[in-house]
């Protein structure tokens, strides 16, 4: 039988563990927060984001909401990022995205200052990640790929000399895993595959380790796979569901490749939970590391 790798059950632990370590910080009088920035409406951004102030009030992490119209202008955002900055009760925090069309996504992110950026998307975040191929990092790590490492390694799967298969390019997690999948402590050998691959699911068929990235519900079939393959399902597709009337949240991996696969995640319930667990380490590591200088 293939081994279920269950985000929500090793999430939960994370959780438990870091309730330790902010009990322990508060005894020192350090109070750790976590801010959001919402532009908007999106649904799928406003239960992200309150999923994110549920977890923080179960470990006891501060939550320090911004929220913003969708007409907020660039400058708009960026004043709210700047406060956010300077907010000393403010450990970190993260811009949700999407922001609305016509905002420079990216001049918003690099806007954010590097030591509070629990994303670990800013840009020197990301060249520290680039620089270090083996040894510790002392900035965050990007949440998505770090909870997909973390999620394997808790089900002992190891990754030395394995043939990884990544799907998408994003930067969410397709153009940042490989960073981390290549440092030496992990030692895995990756290919990107995007939309410009050619004969990307001869790609798949070799892999030892398949992370679908793409937000293409399905794409991944029992005939790409190989046998005792690992497959870490990150997309997320809203199909209409004809029967039951309404939008369901489905993967890129189809479900009928379970049965074929050494180990996969769940979706829902698989990297999701994992992403959010790493936000909040990411918080409590900036402030452990505020409280050891």
């Amino acid at each position: 039988m293939p081994i279920v790798l269950d985000g929500k059950s090793v999430a939960a632990q994370i959780k438990a563990d870091l309730s330790t370590r902010v009990a322990a910080l508060k005894r020192q009088g350090i109070q750790p927060g976590l801010g959001t920035l919402l532009v908007g409406s999106d649904p799928g951004s406003v239960k992200y984001v309150a999923g994110k102030h549920a977890d923080c009030a179960e470990v006891g992490i501060t939550s320090i909401r911004r929220d913003l119209s969708a007409d907020a202008t660039e400058s708009q955002i960026v004043q709210a990022v700047d406060e956010l900055n300077a907010d000393p009760a403010c450990t970190g925090f993260i811009v949700q995205l999407p922001l609305p069309a016509g905002v420079d996504e990216l001049s918003v992110i690099a806007r954010i200052d590097p030591g509070k950026d629990v994303d670990g998307m800013h840009p020197y975040n990301l060249g520290e990640l680039v620089l270090h191929t083996s040894g510790e990092i002392a900035t965050p790590l990007p949440c998505t790929p770090r909870g997909v490492l973390t999620l394997l390694d808790h089900y002992g799967i190891g990754l030395d000399g394995k043939e990884v298969c990544v799907l998408g390019r994003g930067i969410t997690i397709g153009r940042t895993i490989g960073l981390l999948l290549t440092r030496r402590n992990v030692n895995a050998t990756v290919t990107l595959c995007h939309t410009g691959t050619k004969d990307v699911r001869e790609h798949m068929r070799r892999a030892d380790v398949i992370i679908a990235a793409m937000g293409s519900a399905g794409f991944v079939t029992p005939d790409d796979i190989k046998p005792g393959a690992v497959l870490v399902d990150v997309g997320v597709s809203r199909v209409w569901d004809e029967q039951a009337g309404r939008y369901r949240i489905k993967g890129d991996v189809d479900k009928a490749c379970y049965a074929k696969a050494g180990a996969y995640t769940p979706n829902p319930g698989g990297v999701g939970p994992m992403t959010r667990a790493m936000l909040l380490a990411n918080v409590v590591e900036i402030a452990e590391r505020a409280a050891a200088r």
